[in-house]
C-alpha cells in the first residue's frame, strides 16, 4: 500500500519473482487499502505511512481492529523514532525503510509470515530510544504542531479552544518532556524525532 506507482511496481515484482509469493493487490491511498484488504484478506500487508486520504498509521489502526490476526509491515522512508513507536503501537509486526535491500524485505515478510516478529538493529535501537522518553499528551501534540507552524500562544489559544495559560502550561510541559528549553529547540527536536512532520 504505497502512493508512489513507480515504488510499487518494484515491490510488485519483487514479490512476483518470489516462488512462494503471490501479489493479491495494490493500494494508493488509505482508504483503499483497507478496501483492498477486506476483499483479498493477504497474509501479509506492505504499508506505507504517508498515504492521501489516510495516514498508514490510521490504517494499521482499522485494520488491527477489524483483523485483529493481520500482519502488516511498514515500508517507509520515514525514519525517527516517534514514526517507528505510532506504527508499532498501531500493531505493525515489523518496520522497514524503504532503501532496505530486497533481500531483507522478502526475509521480512517471510519472517512475519511465520510468527517472527523481529526488527532490523537501527530501528529497534531507535525504538528503544523512544521508549525512554516520556509520552506527550494528545493536547501537547497539538500545541506542537501548531508552534510548528509559527504559531503565537494566542493563535494557538483560539485554535485550541483554551487560555493562553493552559498553552503556557504545555509549552512547560513539552519543554520539561523534550529537555529543551525554547521554541525553537522545541520544535527542531519534534521535527527531527518525527513528533510533527512538515507538510
Amino acid at each position: 500500500m504505497d502512493d508512489h506507482p513507480a515504488f510499487r511496481l518494484g515491490i510488485a515484482t519483487l514479490i512476483e519473482t518470489q516462488p512462494d509469493m503471490t501479489l493479491v493487490g495494490e493500494a494508493g491511498s488509505g482508504p483503499e487499502a483497507i478496501e483492498v484488504y477486506r476483499r483479498t484478506k493477504p497474509d501479509i500487508v506492505l504499508m506505507d505511512l504517508r498515504l492521501p486520504g489516510m495516514s498508514g498509521v490510521e490504517a494499521i489502526m482499522i485494520l488491527q481492529k477489524e483483523f485483529p490476526e493481520s500482519k502488516i509491515i511498514v515500508l517507509t522512508t520515514y525514519d525517527t523514532d516517534e514514526d517507528i513507536y505510532r506504527a508499532l503501537q498501531a500493531g505493525a509486526k515489523s518496520y522497514l525503510i524503504k532503501d532496505t535491500p530486497k533481500e531483507g524485505i522478502v526475509t521480512m515478510i517471510r519472517d512475519v509470515y511465520a510468527g517472527i516478529q523481529s526488527l532490523p538493529v537501527n530501528i529497534a535501537e531507535k525504538l528503544q530510544k523512544r521508549r525512554e522518553r516520556d509520552s506527550l499528551s494528545q493536547r501537547e501534540i497539538e500545541t506542537l504542531q501548531l508552534l510548528a507552524k509559527g504559531k503565537s500562544n494566542k493563535e494557538i489559544a483560539n485554535a485550541l479552544g483554551i487560555s493562553e495559560a493552559t498553552v503556557k502550561t504545555h509549552l512547560q510541559n513539552l519543554f520539561l518532556k523534550l529537555g529543551v528549553h525554547d521554541r525553537v529547540s522545541a520544535v527542531i527536536y519534534a521535527i527531527r524525532h518525527g513528533i510533527v512532520h512538515l507538510e
